[in-house]
């Protein structure tokens, strides 16, 4: 898989959800770390998140988290990864999670998570970064929001390219086979700080 070496995971921390996203989030994780890719991710042992990293590390890879010290603080940091970063602030968190990584991947997920996604997504926009993106659209939970990408685009708030900052897949081998098929970097090797 190109010269991927990590990949960000963003996901939902809860565990009231269907087994097909604890079933995908296992098969992440798992995914990365048979094929040689360090998972960073939010450091949480709850929820999706737990679920990815430890399918991770039962396959042998490694896993680092990033935790801001007052979600450290509720005792849900997973304390058995590769690496645990604990921060001051989510801002510092999601600046590491960025300089941490070769791509990102969006499992279905929360506020949190939208928040991530759509951060991210405006980060590439703004030439920020030109890391690729997955959303992973796991028995259809992200089809409402791509409805409404598709409704900024029609109304005129975001142009139809837009929706080229990102690959949409439906399932976690169709995750791989985007990552796979993204194009190699045009940003300058200076990218702009983030």
């Amino acid at each position: 898989m190109k010269t991927l070496s990590s990949v960000c995971v963003y996901c939902g921390a809860s565990s009231q959800v269907a087994d097909i996203h604890k079933q995908a989030a296992h098969a992440l994780g798992d995914g990365l770390a048979r094929r040689g890719i360090r998972l960073v991710y939010g450091g949480g042992r709850v929820g999706l998140m737990g679920i990815a990293a430890d399918a991770a590390l039962a396959a042998g890879g490694e896993v680092v988290g990033i935790i801001p010290e007052h979600i450290q603080s509720a005792e849900v940091e997973h304390t058995g990864l590769t690496e645990l970063h604990v921060v001051d602030s989510m801002h510092t968190r999601k600046r590491m999670m960025v300089e941490k990584s070769d791509a990102f991947v969006v499992l279905p997920g929360g506020l949190g998570t939208l928040d991530e996604a759509f951060e991210i997504l405006t980060w590439k926009q703004l030439q920020l970064h030109d890391k690729p993106i997955v959303i992973a659209d796991v028995d259809g939970y992200w089809r409402p929001l791509l409805g409404l990408v598709d409704h900024m685009v029609a109304q005129g708030f975001a142009r139809i390219d837009q929706k080229k900052l990102y690959a949409v897949a439906d399932q976690i081998d169709g995750v791989f086979d985007a990552l796979e098929a993204s194009p190699p970097a045009a940003l300058p090797t200076q990218p702009r700080k983030l």
